[in-house]
């Protein structure tokens, strides 16, 4: 069965497929094509076919019944994933299962947990994100509705003394804000659709089920209720105060009266704190997201990834079916490829890169140590290498010794451990020299320490146990790591020619630098920076049209008051520097309360965070002048108009 994408860019969607047959080269199985899957299914990874475990699996001439395999399974009704876990440990610790086998505990995941990985933490966090921006433009909507109400203050009481009754005014004042809302929402859902398409078109490309992302009808049902409810919950407020102004006060004033004064300046002054506060949080976790993003990405991996290959190779198990001709190939694969111009080392490896538990994982014993004392140790990756695996990664050993030639012909096998192993088994004495012991018997001799990579989880190195290829009793390694001398992208058509000079029976399937395979654990991390940027930007951007549209009023409504200053010997400095004081105590104070909250709420995405905490006071004080930062650019507008006050021409037109 072909996957959707296989038929279109290896067939060319050609309706003919069906019934053509396709050789598999580590088998020499032939397979009928017979059908093509859904657009979309891809499972696992970006698989291209599928076919029956039996064919695939078998290997010719072989009395190998080892295969590492994944179950895909339905839970009954009923059921849960423990009872899942249970009985598969049961399983493996049945009577008649082999020795190896009993100690094996199952493992059971969802499957969407298992595609899209942990993405709740990240979900939560950007859903909290899109709320707070909500939030902002609900109370800015209600804002600017409330200066647009003061500003029509006597026309609402002239039609109100004309015999227009509180309740029509407030729902004509409610139509408007409807009108205006909805006319929003339809601007906004136009710019939504653009905005995914660009996301989609600018997303990593690792991202899983990233062609399924778009405005469907769910979404637009969900965008309509979400402007239903914004209008309910800004619209309504301001139509009441607004029709609940002081008639008498308002016609006496002559159109100066400030339709509920020191109370209304607070009210709205009080919002946009809210507001900056709001827009505050959201900056603080879209920083502390950036900040890990930025740490994620200058990582210490542990060994010199620039100017590393992997590639990985796949061979007809029927002709290397058996230990020798498996060495035989690897020692003539290290010798070509190593031979090759622009490779200075070549070394195998079991995995590739940031594989997880891809490679092999085992809690081995030292000796004298009980397996059940084993047991409480947490499972060490256990890696496969040849001599100049460390040379090749450029990985220092740190003490004692590395492979050499000479362990190959050593009856007691060496092993090298790192450091992180050798704090969990001796943690207050030398490693060099003690031993682990297999479940066979054999005792693995510890000749050096390295550092701790992250060759196989990007987050967080694992402790790791190394053991010479021609001692290990693990599957042959089929992925290798080289070490070029230029661009090792440039070197992938020689070493795929060299590949194929050692053996007919081997191919090298895939090849790329190491920095293409760090794109997929860094992709989730550069998705939740990005949105919560995005999100930060346009809270940051509506809490400064809040306060830039008060502080227009307060000058409009303070001009008499400003006028007379000057006329009685104030500058236009001066004048501006009240306007621009009551600007940031504003942005103070909704800094200050902004500070204080995302102290709290920035644990909601600590899960998303890499070597910074929560509470990370760079990043708060970085957001917190930020926001008063942006806070004294919307005041320019305010503040150039308070400049442009002429004493004479205000207090005339009073």
């Amino acid at each position: 069965m072909l996957s959707h994408a296989a038929w279109q860019q290896k067939f060319g969607a050609d309706t003919a497929v069906i019934g053509r047959r396709l050789t598999m080269h580590e088998t020499g199985v032939a397979h009928t094509i017979i059908g093509v899957a859904a657009e979309g299914l891809d499972y696992p990874g970006r698989t291209e076919f599928w076919a029956p475990i039996i064919p695939a699996t078998t290997i010719p001439n072989s009395d190998s019944s080892v295969a590492a395999v994944d179950l895909l399974g339905r839970l009954r009704p009923g059921r849960s994933l423990a009872d899942a876990r249970a009985e598969l440990t049961a399983y493996f610790g049945r009577p008649d299962a082999p020795p190896w086998h009993r100690p094996v505990a199952g493992v059971a995941h969802r499957l969407e947990n298992a595609i899209l990985g942990d993405t709740k933490p990240a979900l939560i966090a950007i859903a909290a994100a899109a709320g707070l921006l909500l939030l902002i433009t609900c109370v800015n909507i209600a804002n600017l509705l409330l200066v647009r109400g003061l500003a029509r203050a006597r026309e609402v009481a002239v039609r109100a003394s004309l015999g227009a009754s509180r309740a029509r005014l407030v729902g004509e004042l409610l139509v408007e804000s409807i009108l205006l809302a909805g006319a929003g929402g339809a601007i906004g859902l136009v710019l939504a659709i653009a905005a995914i398409r660009a996301f989609v078109a600018g997303a990593p490309p690792e991202l899983p089920r990233l062609g399924e992302v778009d405005v469907g009808g769910s979404v637009l049902a969900v965008a309509m209720a979400l402007t239903a409810v914004t209008v309910l919950l800004s619209g309504v407020a301001p139509a009441v105060v607004a029709a609940r102004t002081d008639l008498n006060a308002i016609l006496r004033s002559g159109g100066r009266h400030t339709a509920g004064g020191r109370r209304f300046r607070l009210l709205t002054e009080g919002l946009v704190v809210g507001q900056i506060a709001t827009a505050l949080l959201v900056l603080a976790a879209a920083g502390l997201v950036t900040r890990s993003l930025e740490k994620l990405q200058r990582v210490d991996l542990g060994f010199d990834a620039s100017g590393l290959l992997i590639g990985e190779l796949a061979l007809r198990y029927d002709q290397f079916d058996d230990r020798a001709r498996q060495m035989a190939l690897i020692d003539g694969l290290m010798a070509r490829v190593g031979s090759t111009p622009g490779v200075a080392a070549v070394s195998p490896v079991l995995a590739i890169p940031f594989s997880g538990s891809g490679g092999w994982d085992g809690r081995p014993p030292v000796e004298g140590e009980s397996a059940d004392e084993a047991a409480t140790r947490p499972m060490l990756n256990m890696e496969v290498v040849a001599p100049n695996y460390f040379t090749t990664f450029r990985i220092p050993i740190v003490r004692g010794r590395g492979f050499t030639a000479d362990d190959r012909l050593r009856s007691n096998p060496v092993v090298i451990v790192s450091e992180s192993t050798a704090r969990l088994y001796w943690p207050n004495a030398d490693p060099v020299g003690r031993r682990f012991r297999l479940a066979s018997g054999q005792l693995l001799t510890v000749v050096g320490i390295v550092p701790d990579t992250r060759y196989r989880e990007l987050r967080q190195p694992r402790p790791s146990l190394y053991v010479p290829l021609e001692h290990s009793w693990f599957a042959l390694p089929l992925t290798l790591a080289i070490r070029a001398a230029g661009d090792p992208a440039r070197l992938v058509p020689s070493i795929r020619r060299a590949v194929a000079d050692v053996d007919p029976g081997v191919s090298l399937v895939s090849a790329a630098p190491f920095e293409e395979f760090l794109r997929g654990p860094r992709a989730q991390p550069r998705l939740n920076a990005m949105l919560l940027a995005t999100f930060a930007l346009a809270a940051a951007a509506l809490a400064s049209v809040g306060l830039l549209a008060v502080m227009v009023t307060m000058v409009r409504h303070r001009t008499r008051e400003l006028a007379i200053r000057q006329a009685l010997g104030a500058t236009p400095v001066d004048v501006a520097r009240i306007v621009l004081g009551r600007a940031m105590a504003i942005a103070a104070a909704g800094a200050g309360l902004g500070l204080a909250g995302a102290v709290g709420t920035n644990r909601l995405v600590s899960a998303m965070l890499f070597q910074v905490t929560p509470s990370d006071g760079l990043t708060l004080v970085a957001s917190g002048l930020l926001i008063v930062g942006v806070a004294a650019v919307a005041a320019l507008v305010p503040i150039l108009a308070t400049v442009r006050i002429q004493p004479i021409i205000a207090l005339r037109a009073d």
